[in-house]
Protein backbone atom coordinates (compact mmCIF):
# COMPACT_ATOMS: atom_id res chain seq x y z
CA UNK A 1 0.00 0.00 0.00
CA UNK A 2 3.01 2.61 -0.68
CA UNK A 3 0.90 3.75 -3.58
CA UNK A 4 -1.42 5.53 -1.09
CA UNK A 5 -3.33 8.87 -1.01
CA UNK A 6 -5.16 9.89 1.91
CA UNK A 7 -8.26 12.61 0.87
CA UNK A 8 -8.95 15.22 3.47
CA UNK A 9 -12.62 14.59 3.17
CA UNK A 10 -14.91 11.83 4.33
CA UNK A 11 -17.54 12.70 1.19
CA UNK A 12 -17.60 9.72 -0.80
CA UNK A 13 -18.08 11.28 -4.26
CA UNK A 14 -14.97 13.20 -4.35
CA UNK A 15 -12.98 9.99 -3.09
CA UNK A 16 -14.68 8.12 -5.97
CA UNK A 17 -13.67 10.89 -8.08
CA UNK A 18 -9.98 11.38 -7.18
CA UNK A 19 -9.78 7.66 -7.65
CA UNK A 20 -11.47 7.47 -10.55
CA UNK A 21 -8.07 10.08 -12.16
CA UNK A 22 -5.40 8.73 -10.21
CA UNK A 23 -5.98 5.24 -11.08
CA UNK A 24 -1.80 4.13 -10.33
CA UNK A 25 -3.34 4.95 -6.75
CA UNK A 26 -5.38 3.57 -3.65
CA UNK A 27 -7.51 6.40 -2.51
CA UNK A 28 -8.31 6.33 0.96
CA UNK A 29 -9.71 9.00 3.42
CA UNK A 30 -8.39 10.07 6.39
CA UNK A 31 -10.98 8.63 8.96
CA UNK A 32 -10.29 5.42 7.10
CA UNK A 33 -7.29 5.77 8.90
CA UNK A 34 -8.21 7.20 12.04
CA UNK A 35 -7.85 11.10 11.61
CA UNK A 36 -10.88 12.72 12.95
CA UNK A 37 -9.99 16.62 12.76
CA UNK A 38 -11.21 19.49 11.27
CA UNK A 39 -8.90 22.30 9.66
CA UNK A 40 -10.04 25.29 9.58
CA UNK A 41 -10.25 26.64 6.35
CA UNK A 42 -9.48 30.22 7.42
CA UNK A 43 -6.88 31.27 4.45
CA UNK A 44 -8.30 34.20 1.87
CA UNK A 45 -8.14 31.77 -0.80
CA UNK A 46 -9.17 28.61 -2.13
CA UNK A 47 -5.86 27.37 -2.99
CA UNK A 48 -4.30 28.16 0.56
CA UNK A 49 -7.16 26.63 2.31
CA UNK A 50 -6.55 23.42 0.32
CA UNK A 51 -2.48 23.66 1.06
CA UNK A 52 -3.64 23.90 4.49
CA UNK A 53 -5.50 20.92 4.85
CA UNK A 54 -3.31 18.85 2.43
CA UNK A 55 0.08 20.01 4.69
CA UNK A 56 -1.62 19.94 7.59
CA UNK A 57 -3.16 16.07 7.21
CA UNK A 58 0.06 15.09 5.71
CA UNK A 59 2.50 16.11 9.22
CA UNK A 60 -0.53 14.32 10.87
CA UNK A 61 -0.17 10.99 9.29
CA UNK A 62 4.26 11.35 8.88
CA UNK A 63 4.59 12.35 5.45
CA UNK A 64 1.86 10.28 3.68
CA UNK A 65 0.73 11.65 0.47
CA UNK A 66 -2.44 13.75 1.10
CA UNK A 67 -4.84 15.42 -1.43
CA UNK A 68 -7.19 18.23 -0.27
CA UNK A 69 -9.55 20.44 -1.96
CA UNK A 70 -11.43 23.61 -1.12
CA UNK A 71 -14.14 25.14 -3.61
CA UNK A 72 -16.77 27.62 -4.25
CA UNK A 73 -19.06 29.98 -6.07
CA UNK A 74 -17.96 33.49 -7.23
CA UNK A 75 -20.86 35.65 -8.67
CA UNK A 76 -19.61 38.51 -10.54
CA UNK A 77 -22.15 40.96 -9.66
CA UNK A 78 -21.80 40.42 -5.73
CA UNK A 79 -18.14 41.24 -6.58
CA UNK A 80 -16.77 37.18 -5.97
CA UNK A 81 -19.26 36.33 -3.31
CA UNK A 82 -19.78 34.40 -1.55
CA UNK A 83 -16.13 33.08 -2.46
CA UNK A 84 -14.12 30.99 -0.02
CA UNK A 85 -17.26 31.47 2.06
CA UNK A 86 -19.87 29.41 0.15
CA UNK A 87 -20.48 26.91 3.01
CA UNK A 88 -20.01 29.01 5.45
CA UNK A 89 -21.75 32.81 5.01
CA UNK A 90 -25.45 31.62 5.84
CA UNK A 91 -25.72 29.11 8.68
CA UNK A 92 -27.97 26.46 7.29
CA UNK A 93 -29.10 24.01 4.38
CA UNK A 94 -27.96 24.40 0.70
CA UNK A 95 -31.28 25.55 -0.41
CA UNK A 96 -31.31 28.38 2.27
CA UNK A 97 -28.12 29.49 0.90
CA UNK A 98 -29.50 29.12 -2.35
CA UNK A 99 -32.64 30.95 -2.11
CA UNK A 100 -30.86 33.74 -0.36
CA UNK A 101 -28.51 34.18 -3.02
CA UNK A 102 -31.66 34.10 -5.95
CA UNK A 103 -33.14 36.76 -3.25
CA UNK A 104 -29.30 38.91 -3.88
CA UNK A 105 -29.71 38.23 -7.88
CA UNK A 106 -33.35 39.03 -8.21
CA UNK A 107 -34.30 41.04 -11.42
CA UNK A 108 -30.36 41.03 -12.84
CA UNK A 109 -30.32 40.31 -16.53
CA UNK A 110 -28.60 36.90 -17.45
CA UNK A 111 -25.60 39.07 -18.63
CA UNK A 112 -24.72 40.27 -15.10
CA UNK A 113 -25.52 36.77 -13.34
CA UNK A 114 -22.54 35.49 -14.37
CA UNK A 115 -20.46 32.83 -11.56
CA UNK A 116 -17.53 30.76 -11.86
CA UNK A 117 -17.18 27.62 -10.08
CA UNK A 118 -13.58 27.50 -8.53
CA UNK A 119 -11.91 24.01 -7.02
CA UNK A 120 -8.39 23.61 -5.92
CA UNK A 121 -7.19 20.82 -5.11
CA UNK A 122 -3.15 20.42 -3.22
CA UNK A 123 -1.45 17.34 -2.75
CA UNK A 124 1.38 16.91 -0.42
CA UNK A 125 3.89 14.85 1.59
CA UNK A 126 4.79 17.36 4.29
CA UNK A 127 7.41 19.19 2.55
CA UNK A 128 6.56 19.23 -0.89
CA UNK A 129 3.07 20.52 -1.93
CA UNK A 130 1.38 20.84 -5.44
CA UNK A 131 -1.83 22.99 -5.98
CA UNK A 132 -3.67 22.89 -9.10
CA UNK A 133 -7.24 24.88 -9.82
CA UNK A 134 -10.31 24.11 -12.01
CA UNK A 135 -12.93 26.34 -13.11
CA UNK A 136 -16.19 26.09 -14.37
CA UNK A 137 -18.25 29.01 -15.36
CA UNK A 138 -22.01 29.56 -15.64
CA UNK A 139 -25.05 31.72 -14.69
CA UNK A 140 -26.95 32.20 -11.72
CA UNK A 141 -30.39 30.78 -12.31
CA UNK A 142 -33.15 32.88 -12.06
CA UNK A 143 -34.98 29.84 -9.67
CA UNK A 144 -34.01 26.23 -8.24
CA UNK A 145 -34.02 23.83 -11.09
CA UNK A 146 -32.82 20.02 -11.04
CA UNK A 147 -33.09 17.03 -8.82
CA UNK A 148 -29.40 15.90 -8.94
CA UNK A 149 -26.48 16.76 -6.56
CA UNK A 150 -25.85 18.96 -4.16
CA UNK A 151 -24.75 22.55 -2.66
CA UNK A 152 -25.31 25.03 -5.44
CA UNK A 153 -25.84 22.90 -8.28
CA UNK A 154 -29.45 23.67 -8.77
CA UNK A 155 -29.01 27.30 -9.17
CA UNK A 156 -25.41 26.96 -11.38
CA UNK A 157 -26.94 27.45 -14.95
CA UNK A 158 -24.82 26.49 -17.73
CA UNK A 159 -24.43 28.21 -20.88
CA UNK A 160 -26.84 25.43 -22.91
CA UNK A 161 -29.80 26.50 -20.38
CA UNK A 162 -29.31 23.87 -17.66
CA UNK A 163 -28.79 23.67 -14.31
CA UNK A 164 -25.89 21.20 -13.28
CA UNK A 165 -28.38 19.37 -10.84
CA UNK A 166 -30.56 18.56 -14.43
CA UNK A 167 -27.47 16.91 -15.94
CA UNK A 168 -26.82 13.37 -15.18
CA UNK A 169 -23.71 12.36 -13.24
CA UNK A 170 -21.92 11.24 -16.12
CA UNK A 171 -22.69 14.19 -17.68
CA UNK A 172 -22.05 16.70 -14.99
CA UNK A 173 -18.67 14.73 -14.23
CA UNK A 174 -17.40 15.48 -17.95
CA UNK A 175 -17.51 19.28 -17.23
CA UNK A 176 -16.17 18.89 -13.73
CA UNK A 177 -14.55 21.65 -12.02
CA UNK A 178 -12.96 18.78 -9.76
CA UNK A 179 -12.03 17.21 -12.64
CA UNK A 180 -10.22 19.31 -14.20
CA UNK A 181 -8.07 20.32 -11.72
CA UNK A 182 -7.43 16.45 -10.61
CA UNK A 183 -6.21 16.22 -14.32
CA UNK A 184 -3.95 19.19 -13.40
CA UNK A 185 -2.41 17.64 -10.49
CA UNK A 186 -2.21 14.08 -12.58
CA UNK A 187 -0.34 15.98 -15.00
CA UNK A 188 2.34 17.99 -12.74
CA UNK A 189 2.85 15.28 -10.31
CA UNK A 190 1.65 11.33 -11.13
CA UNK A 191 5.00 10.72 -13.02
Amino acid sequence: MDKCIVMASGNSGKIKEVQEILTEYQVVSMKDLGVNVDIDENQETFAKNAIKKAEDISRLLNGKLCIADDSGIEIEYLNGFPGVETKRWLKGTDRKRNLEILKKMNNVPKEKRKVKFVVAIAISDGKKTVCTEGVLEGYIAEEIRGENGFGFDEIFELENGKTLAELSEEEKNKISARRIALENIKESVIK
